[in-house]
Order: C-alpha cells, then structure tokens, then sequence
C-alpha cells in the first residue's frame, strides 16, 4: 500500500512538472536574456527518477531553492545537483541529455560533467552530515527548486530570476505559484523552508492562508555569499535549531 501510495504521488508531482515545464516553454525571454536553459525538457529522466525514489507525504520540511545554477540542476535535474552528491549519495542513475540549443561555454554533460555546484555541494553535504542515508532525510524532507530555469547572458554568466524584467518576473510568478500552491497540497509539509530570501518570499506568497504551514529561511550557501564563505553548514544548522526543526 505504501509504496502503491508513493508512486501515485510521484505521478501527480511529474504530471505537475510537466505542466510547468509547457507554461514556462510559452513564455518568450529573447528580449532579456538569449539564453535559457531547461532541465525538465533535457533531464527529465534524473527528474522523474528523483521523484520516484524520493518523493513522500506527509513532509516535515520542503526545502526550497531559487532555480537552477549552470553546474547543479542545469547539469543533473536534481534541484541543487551537485554531481558528486547526485552520483554518490543520491545515486542517481540517469542522465541528462542535451538541450535543444546550448551555450558553448556552458555545455551540458550530465553526470560526467566535472565541475562542482558549490551550493549544492555545501546543501547536500549538511543533509548527508545530518541524517546519514538518503533514505533516513528523504523520510520526511524534500528538496526543490521554485523555478526550473536556468538564465544567462551572451557571456554565458547566470542570469537569477529577479534580474529579470517586471513582465518576465510576472509570468514565471504566475506559473511557479501555481506549481508550488499544487507541491504544498499535495506534499503537506510542516515546513517550507526558503533557502536564500528569494524563496522564502515565495513560500511566504504561496502559503498565505494556510494557517497550517510554517515557513523559515536558512542562509543560502552560494559561494557568492561572504557569510556563506565563512561556515555556511554551521549557520544553517543552527538557523534549524532555533526554527525548531532540529535539535
């Protein structure tokens, strides 16, 4: 039964993916940035393959990320997708392909790729620390990311989402919203916590009304972040502590 129960979720949450993912492929970003990348049409599989072997409910906490960085999700498509936490700890199996148009500084190699997402690293690294087995912390957490877009400039420099315009910053709100609002219901965590205040802005958005989900934040572990620099997994550990979530 449990595991009948667990891939309907899984079901429902790819099915939402997808719908996302056709939103999103609707909305023309040419004139802000000339390149987007997006690893729900490229990685689907790793995707679907993370929320098959992963996904439960009722949750304790969704930890919630901003979008992709061009050596995490972009390579992966696992949110915050290191490459050696996806290989090695998540195990992750599949692969991703290639996207339909690629920057050549930034081309996409899957799990072969050899460079590492700092974040994601600093991110999966704390959770391994903590909980040990991927089994024992995906028991009742999750991890995502609000948008599945990756952004950058002629450079290949990454493009964050509130760097783009108002009308752009409008229409991925609506969609991701609407994406996030339809996780929450069905995922029921206790928490939602914002990794960065860009996230936690949203899941404060989406949340409001639902007296039963609490959200938080913890320090976003970019390496573009001095605080970050100086002991990101310490901070966070102890922003958990005093949310009450650990112990």
């Amino acid at each position: 039964m449990k595991a009948s129960k667990g891939a309907t979720l899984a079901k429902r949450l790819k099915k939402l993916g997808r719908d996302l993912s056709k939103s999103l492929s609707e909305i023309d970003f040419s004139d802000a940035v000339p390149w987007v990348y997006n690893p729900l049409e490229y990685a689907w599989d790793p995707y679907a393959e993370y929320l098959d072997r992963f996904s439960s409910s009722p949750l304790d906490c969704l930890y919630l990320g901003m979008n992709p960085g061009p050596w995490g999700m972009a390579q992966t498509g696992i949110p915050f997708g290191e490459v050696a936490a996806v290989r090695e700890w998540l195990k992750i199996e599949s692969s991703a392909k290639k996207p339909a148009r690629e920057h050549p500084k930034r081309p996409i190699e899957g799990l072969a790729c050899t460079k590492s997402e700092v974040s994601g690293r600093r991110l999966w690294s704390l959770f391994r620390d903590r909980y040990g087995t991927p089994e024992e912390f995906f028991r009742g957490n999750l991890v995502a990311n609000y948008c599945p877009l990756a952004f950058m400039n002629d450079s290949a420099a990454n493009v964050t989402p509130d760097k783009l315009p108002a009308k752009h910053r409008a229409s991925i709100q609506a969609a991701c919203d609407e994406h996030l609002r339809s996780w929450i219901l069905l995922l029921e965590p206790k928490w939602v916590i914002g990794i960065g205040g860009y996230a936690e802005e949203a899941a404060r958005r989406v949340t409001s009304g639902m007296e039963s989900i609490q959200v938080g934040k913890i320090l976003h572990p970019s390496p573009a972040s001095p605080a970050a620099n100086r002991g990101w997994e310490p901070i966070a550990t102890k922003q958990l502590i005093e949310l009450g979530i650990w112990t």
